[in-house]
């Protein structure tokens, strides 16, 4: 059975999308309701739902900031094998809306939710779903995990947060016993540990004290992809990508010899590779 979560901050909207989804998808599992976008990443975090409903105006974290954090949630990890969820933004903002089906890779349920194009809703996610569900390791990534979809909610992040800091130009990091001023462009890939983060240029190993969960929410993401939550590299750096005797992808960075692990999640951003 399929596993939805709805996160809306008005509980009329909650209680009327739960009644359209119950006449259009009887079989389709309500798990949890939150009332904000902290809520809906914790609740996410506990049920593993197949599909999320995100209102893109909540108070505190939004429903963007909740996708961008919940596309960092870990997956295929310990015993509870999760292949992620599905988002749909629900939103009484037609233009957001329009961007986000136009780009192709979200789709979305207009304030208040109608029959007719929550069926149209319910078919495309039910053949996304099943895709998925019949794929292996070399399945397309979550519809978060993807360039596009990173772009585009970095996109949407901005115009319902306008006053928000500009991406990194910057990182200073700690090299020796030194900080150093080090130019965004210049790193190839960040990763990171439990407690620190190597920045990695061609000539310089520098550590910083910030995940990377934070620097995905601060850096262009047209200029790095996130390949394994605990990876970014510089798309201008990538030299090709291929496979090792396990069957994993592996990408090659220009100026280092060091290859990078691809986890399953994200494999389909160089599918065809």
């Amino acid at each position: 059975m399929t596993r939805a979560l709805i996160a809306d901050d008005e509980r009329l909207m909650r209680d009327q999308l739960r009644a359209r989804l119950g006449e259009v998808w009887p079989e389709l599992e309500i798990v949890a309701e939150a009332k904000n976008g902290l809520e809906a990443l914790e609740l996410t975090q506990q049920h593993h739902p197949d599909l999320v409903f995100l209102d893109i105006r909540m108070p505190g974290m939004t429903g963007v900031d909740a996708a961008r954090q919940i596309a960092q949630l870990p997956t295929h990890d310990g015993d509870d094998d999760w292949p992620g969820c599905e988002i749909v933004f629900i939103t009484a903002y037609d233009q957001y809306a329009v961007e986000a089906f136009e780009q192709g890779v979200v789709d979305y349920v207009l304030k208040p939710a109608e029959r007719a194009r929550l069926q149209v809703t319910v078919e495309r996610i039910k053949a996304r779903i099943a895709q998925r569900e019949k794929g292996s390791g070399d399945s397309p990534p979550l519809p978060t995990h993807t360039p596009d979809m990173q772009q585009l909610l970095q996109r949407l992040a901005a115009q319902l947060n306008p006053n928000a800091p500009p991406k990194l130009q910057w990182i200073q990091a700690t090299v020796g016993q030194q900080i150093q001023m080090i130019p965004v462009e210049d790193v190839l890939f960040f990763i990171s540990d439990e407690k620190y983060t190597r920045v990695q240029t061609a000539t310089i190993e520098a550590l910083i004290r910030k995940p990377i969960k934070e620097l995905v929410d601060e850096l262009d993401m047209n200029l790095f992809w996130q390949i394994h939550r605990s990876t970014l590299v510089n798309t201008k750096a990538i030299a090709g990508v291929s496979r090792d005797l396990r069957g994993r992808q592996l990408v090659s960075v220009k100026g280092h010899p060091e290859k990078l692990e691809v986890s399953r999640s994200f494999t389909g951003l160089f599918k065809g590779m």
